[in-house]
């Protein structure tokens, strides 16, 4: 790993830290501390993941005028700015406007980064290089998290400005660090000498091809629902539950966070060898079942009448059945997305289906907030059990659509995919 690459990680690393002091605590820290109530919270939470579509779609654009490192530096200090804001507000229209720069400079930050890892490895060490960026961000979130716990307390409202302080300076710091990096001359045009990089035809009409893509559009459904009913209730109605109904302390949420990123870390390389030979559809409609049983968990938590103990252990199981999921789906659905694609529409297929998690992320966390506020647990519980069995009949019935090499990579001679979701073509890329 060159110096380059090792600031890159180091920075995304604390950048991580920094965010988990303040993911399990959002939603509390607007609803409870802020005393805006849980409707409120559903809204903030739901502007983070809308600003983060108005900006996606031109994000592509400026890295490629104008290079990742100028646009990441952006991004690091429009995401400090909202995350101030958010300790520092205390009405709904600052807090709401914290969130929108908080969404926005986040959603910047992640494709630059990750353009920039591109530039500063090859073929044979990209691989390594996003795994190693996806073990540190749930790493640093994790730990984060934990000490967040730590620190926080609901009725002093100085402990979340300290969290969002803390996490403000850790975006500045990724700033810092890698506008330290002097990367590689890269040109993304063809013959650029990274072959396993696609230049993106301008192909007309793309759109009308992905909607004609029946299994895209399956897989599109199930990506929604999947993200929905997983990181979609991770900051609003989960928490919520847990600490409405199942008298959880804010602080246990940053340990089932903790148990959460744990799993995830110590399961994926495991999980990674224990599905690269199988079908691909029934690995995520395990998934589902898996998260099933996890909603099914957190229901049971708020039934246990006197027994705290076995509340607790039932919400981290829950957050830890999550970290299951997750690290299955890591190898499966998003280079999935990249096999469907036809070569010159690769790029449109990939920002379609961000476009469907970002709207899951956006709605995920309003109707979560809502139906808190509203007091219809019971109803929430069992909406996202139906959505996780839903997950399992989605991912069949996409199999039954998929051919056999891309349900089952392992039956071709060479995969197409490569680290960062980034699918390696075979063939030469055409010259217009």
């Amino acid at each position: 790993m060159g110096a380059a690459l090792r600031r890159i990680q180091l920075g995304n690393a604390l950048s991580a830290f920094g965010n988990g002091f303040t993911v399990p605590f959002t939603f509390i820290y607007v609803s409870q501390v802020r005393d805006l109530g849980p409707g409120t919270a559903g809204v903030v939470l739901m502007t983070f993941a809308l600003a983060a579509l108005v900006v996606l779609p031109f994000t592509g654009r400026f890295i490629d005028q104008r290079g990742p490192l100028p646009v990441a530096i952006v991004g690091t200090v429009t995401a400090a700015f909202g995350s101030l804001g958010l300790g520092l507000g205390s009405t709904a229209p600052v807090l709401v406007a914290a969130a929108a720069a908080l969404g926005m400079g986040i959603a910047v930050i992640q494709p630059a980064l990750a353009t920039m890892i591109v530039w500063c490895s090859t073929t044979t060490t990209r691989s390594r290089a996003f795994a190693t960026q996806f073990f540190l961000n749930n790493l640093g979130l994790g730990i984060g998290g934990l000490i967040g716990g730590l620190l926080v307390d609901t009725s002093d409202p100085g402990s979340f400005i300290r969290l969002f302080s803390i996490e403000a300076a850790m975006f500045l710091v990724l700033g810092a660090v890698i506008a330290t990096v002097r990367l590689p001359s890269f040109s993304w045009s063809a013959g650029s000498g990274d072959s396993d990089v696609p230049v993106e035809a301008k192909a007309g009409g793309g759109w009308r091809v992905l909607f004609a893509d029946r299994s895209m559009v399956v897989l599109c459904a199930l990506g929604f629902v999947m993200f929905f009913a997983c990181y979609g209730q991770f900051e609003s109605g989960l928490s919520a539950y847990a600490t409405e109904v199942s008298h959880i302390q804010p602080s246990t949420l940053g340990i089932a966070l903790a148990a959460n990123t744990a799993m995830i870390v110590l399961a994926q390389f495991v999980v990674l060898r224990l599905t690269e030979k199988r079908r691909r559809s029934r690995v995520v409609a395990l998934v589902g079942l898996i998260w099933t049983v996890a909603w099914l968990a957190a229901g049971a938590s708020g039934m246990v009448a006197g027994g705290h103990a076995i509340a607790v252990t039932l919400i981290i199981s829950t957050y830890a059945l999550f970290g299951l999921g997750e690290s299955m789906l890591s190898p499966t659905v998003a280079p999935l997305v990249a096999d469907l694609a036809p070569a010159r529409m690769i790029g449109q297929y990939n920002s379609a289906f961000a476009l469907v998690k970002q709207l899951a992320l956006a709605l995920g966390p309003a109707v979560g907030g809502l139906m808190a506020g509203a007091g219809v647990f019971t109803a929430y519980i069992w909406m996202l059990v139906v959505c996780s069995l839903g997950i399992s009949v989605l991912a069949l019935w996409l199999g039954r659509r998929l051919t056999p090499v891309q349900d089952k990579p392992s039956l071709a001679h060479a995969s197409r995919i490569v680290a960062g979701n980034v699918p390696e073509v075979a063939r030469a890329v055409p010259t217009p």
